[in-house]
């Protein structure tokens, strides 16, 4: 369809929840479709409605490699059902230009949603995948959550934010999440096999 802008942290529609879609029409396969071209154009790997500006619950993933075909998968009011686990996940965002940090992630995740077609799947990622993880982040747009609102050290990520010219983090936005950081802390600190 086309390519659409997205918007830049800082706009105040990033920070909005989404609301429910009320029926898979010809409009929101339209609004699926510019978010998979305006992923693709950008090099991501998964894009949120409200990163083009629209209020809706729909979000689209695409973890396939460099050497496979594109295979999206679309999201649309989707509930994570089942969540485990923890991982450190380095993570960037099309809203956030050339910016990455640690992120608290869950290693697990199980989420039912709508497709393309309006038909209801439940789909599990596992070990900490991309795919896992890549969930969790688009959810959190849906919900105006940022990725750095899971930032695992605050000064590190301003830090970065500024060398990218971005504002820095809201302290009130950070979620606290002890028993995430206390998994990762235990997982990172036992040896390899």
């Amino acid at each position: 369809m086309s390519v659409r802008n997205i918007l830049v942290y800082g706009d105040e529609k990033l920070r909005r929840p989404a609301r429910q879609v009320l029926k898979v029409s010809a409009k929101i396969k339209s609004l699926v479709k510019d978010l998979r071209d305006t992923m693709y154009a950008a090099n991501g790997v998964g894009l949120a409605a409200p990163q083009v500006g629209e209020d809706l619950r729909v979000f689209v993933i695409d973890v396939a490699d460099e050497d496979q075909p594109p295979n999206p998968i679309i999201f649309i009011n989707p509930v994570i059902i089942k969540k485990s686990g923890a991982t450190n996940s380095y993570e960037g965002c099309l809203s956030f230009p050339d910016a990455y940090t640690d992120v608290r992630r869950y290693e697990y995740v199980k989420i039912k949603a709508l497709d393309i077609n309006g038909r209801m799947f439940v789909m599990e990622a596992n070990d900490g995948t991309l795919l896992a993880r890549a969930i969790q982040h688009e959810f959190d747009h849906l919900d105006g959550i940022l990725f750095i609102d899971h930032a695992r050290n605050r000064f590190k990520a301003d830090k970065e934010l500024a060398e990218k010219k971005l504002l820095p983090i809201d302290p009130t936005r950070l979620i606290d999440e002890p028993q995430l950081e206390e998994a990762i802390q235990v997982k990172s600190a036992e040896p390899a096999e």
